[in-house]
């Protein structure tokens, strides 16, 4: 199966080049936040504010890394339950985040936000956290500082492995496959 190599940020054109069940290798620049930070960055919206951080264009990662040993850039980076966003994710990609990485089902507001504003979910392998840690190669937080693990973290990342679950076109991996398996 084919890998697909993207540097980040990410335009339109790369996300309409992705579908459900795409291997994607990202490198260059992610952001990790969760949902404290989210809750944050929704308010900021809703008061018509400014973002500590322009992520329009951007990649979101869904985590709150371990903290890291003597020698080391972070500490174990797995992703984090993508449904605990659901309740922010379509703000944050009409505002131009163009694609989260997280890991379970997403809800249907967020699914369609993903269609409405041309945006992907993809998945990091659970429990693989320590390897994943591998391919980040800075970390830096740059706001919410008080919100420790929570805080937004800028992460290089080389090759950084995820796959497309919900695609700007409406697919769904994990439907795909329900439907492949189901009894007739």
């Amino acid at each position: 199966m084919e890998v697909k190599r993207i540097r980040t940020p990410l335009t339109d054109e790369v996300v309409l080049d992705l579908k459900a069940g795409d291997n994607v290798l990202f490198s260059g620049v992610i952001y990790a936040a969760r949902d404290a930070a989210h809750k944050k960055l929704v308010e900021l919206l809703e008061k018509g504010e400014e973002w500590p951080v322009d992520l329009r264009g951007q990649v979101i990662y869904y985590v709150g890394p371990a903290p890291a040993k003597p020698g080391q850039v972070i500490g174990s980076a797995g992703p984090t339950t993508s449904g605990r966003m659901d309740a922010y994710t379509p703000a944050v990609l009409e505002y131009g985040v163009k694609a989260v990485i997280g890991k379970g089902l997403r809800n249907e507001a967020t699914r369609k936000a993903l269609q409405d504003y041309k945006a992907v979910y993809l998945a990091a392998t659970g429990g693989a956290g320590a390897l994943l840690a591998r391919t980040i190669k800075e970390s830096e937080v740059v706001a919410y500082p008080e919100l420790g693990p929570e805080a937004i973290r800028r992460l290089v990342v080389e090759d950084f492995p995820a796959t497309v679950i919900n695609d700007a076109y409406g697919n769904d991996l994990y439907a795909e496959g329900r439907n492949k398996y189901a009894l007739p």
